[in-house]
């Protein structure tokens, strides 16, 4: 399978959970299975699969160690497409826990709603911009009481 068919397939496969978070937030499939586990996890195992099938097929001078070495590595559209679905996942996943911690900590879904758009677009921002949302409505910087108390 091509690595472009790949991209497409998985950059529609996260729609209907970003759907659902924004539209449908509290049905019981939403966060129990669709959004936070189902896709990211179907998501996880075609990365792993794309990485462990270009384990030998590592361009040379391709790494993590400089942004040089970065792009060499992404010159694999195999490699660039799994660092892509890495992303897809995370980001859903991290929306998904939006959408949970709202909820838990009573804040309008109407608030989320601009972070889970960010989350989808440029995934840290989406992310900042819930945890200042969160702040704003909570007043509270902390995600979890310090261990001990």
């Amino acid at each position: 399978m091509s690595a472009d068919l790949i991209f497409s397939v998985c950059n529609y496969a996260v729609l209907p959970g970003w759907v659902l978070l924004i539209i449908f937030p509290k049905w019981k499939w939403t966060l129990a299975l669709i959004s936070a586990v189902i896709t990211p996890f179907v998501l996880g195992l075609v990365y792993v699969g794309l990485f462990a099938s270009q384990l030998g097929n590592f361009p040379e001078g391709g790494g993590l160690g400089s942004t040089q070495s970065l792009m060499i590595a992404f010159s694999n559209s195999y490699i660039l497409t799994a660092a892509w679905i890495h992303y897809l996942a995370f980001d859903l996943f991290v929306g998904a826990w939006e959408v949970r911690d709202a909820q838990r900590q009573e804040i309008s879904h109407w608030l989320v709603i601009p972070c889970l758009v960010f989350t989808f677009i440029a995934g840290p921002t989406g992310l900042v911009l819930y945890f200042i949302c969160r702040f704003v409505v909570t007043k509270k910087y902390l995600l979890a009481s310090p261990v001990g108390n």
